[in-house]
């Protein structure tokens, strides 16, 4: 009960902290870790920042109930390792709900991805599960009557493309289509959108020598002219959205949009890792925010806002791979910034313990360190 007391008092008093400015992003928030705060601290976080979307790669009850009545959208995964099960109608029905239906009434969840970066996966027999399980998803909520709130797609990488410039030429890998195809069938009729984990910085690693960073970081560059359609484009994520677009075209399908749910830049890395750097996390993220104020859209669909949902919130200590990819996060897991996002926000901090003063919280206010944030005031820590 005072865990609870505790928390309550908390979004109270945060209301008073609210930040100036929103980052006009979703945030992907992974917890591939052992040391992340709790997620009533995050949904406090967020609340100081906010952001107002959230996806998240499971259905994590303890996160969808600590956001309860806060307002904030939220995206569920269905693992990889579920798609054979989800074929099954009966077993999608029996997914939605328990993992939607007892939290929908007050956590808002917008949308089900089934199944993350399938196509050019490790596993040669999940892209023939995919779209079966997408249909039973999309089933259930039909017949449990929350389709018109929840939709159903799935998130790509961009190894699905075989052709990512001119962006004009932009196709989809041969052995893909025939999974794509249908799947944009299925956006279609169901009105979701087409996801793709879109990374800049890969490219740069790749090839350091020959692609210049600034085009990638959002930086002054010279740019490149798509010699089809003499567009310019000023950085590389635009010209993959474009990329994707172009592919989706090409198989008939100009009624689907484009929405990025991965993209960021990793601030540290190993030897053979160039440009994961604090620095360049920081240049990359800053001018990405400022033009998703600005509600660009891409040189080819200009009147289409750009949906981005950067990747990550904290850094995740327990991933596996490379340094970088522990190395995402906009957010130590103390809740300390890892670089300067340029955002003027309060960050709460906030340590609760049962064997407080009588078991109830004390709060008291602490100067919060901004590590280069901008921060106008005091939070209130209990």
């Amino acid at each position: 009960m005072t865990a609870i007391l505790c928390t309550l008092l908390l979004l109270i008093f945060s209301k008073s902290f609210i930040g100036t400015f929103s980052l006009g992003v979703g945030i992907n928030y992974g917890q591939i870790a052992n040391n992340l705060p709790s997620p009533s601290r995050v949904s406090i976080l967020l609340g100081s920042l906010n952001i107002s979307r959230v996806k998240l790669y499971d259905a994590d009850p303890n996160v969808l109930t600590a956001f309860a009545n806060t307002n904030i959208e939220f995206i569920i995964g269905l693992g990889n390792e579920y798609l054979q099960k989800m074929q099954d109608p009966q077993q999608a029905q029996i997914w939605i709900q328990q993992k939607v239906q007892p939290y929908i009434s007050q956590t808002k969840i917008t949308c089900i991805t089934v199944g993350n970066e399938v196509l050019g996966g490790s596993d040669p027999q999940l892209p023939f599960y995919l779209l079966p399980a997408m249909k039973a998803m999309y089933q259930a909520l039909v017949n449990l009557g929350l389709s018109s709130q929840v939709y159903v797609t799935t998130a790509h990488s961009l190894q699905i493309l075989k052709t990512s410039f001119p962006p004009s030429n932009g196709a989809f890998r041969d052995e893909y289509v025939q999974y794509i195809q249908p799947i944009l069938s299925f956006h279609a009729q169901s009105n979701s959108p087409f996801l793709i984990n879109a990374y800049p910085y890969f490219a740069y690693k790749n090839d350091p020598k020959n692609v210049p960073i600034e085009y990638l970081l959002f930086e002054p560059n010279s740019g490149t002219v798509d010699p089809n359609t003499n567009l310019k484009y000023d950085n590389m994520l635009y010209a993959q959205i474009d990329a994707v677009y172009a592919g989706m075209k090409s198989l008939g399908h100009s009624d689907v949009q484009v929405r990025i749910s991965e993209t960021g830049w990793p601030s540290r890395g190993d030897d053979d890792e160039p440009g994961a750097t604090v620095g360049n996390a920081g240049i990359y993220n800053r001018n990405l925010l400022q033009r998703m104020q600005e509600g660009q859209g891409t040189p080819a669909h200009p009147s289409q806002k750009i949906d981005i949902y950067v990747f990550a919130l904290f850094n995740e200590n327990m991933k596996p791979g490379p340094t970088s990819e522990r190395n995402y996060g906009l957010y130590y897991p103390d809740g300390s910034p890892v670089y300067n996002l340029g955002v003027q926000g309060y960050l709460p901090r906030m340590d609760y313990s049962s064997s407080g003063e009588n078991g109830f919280c004390v709060f008291r206010k602490v100067k919060i360190p901004s590590k280069g944030l901008s921060y106008k005031g005091e939070a209130m820590i209990g």
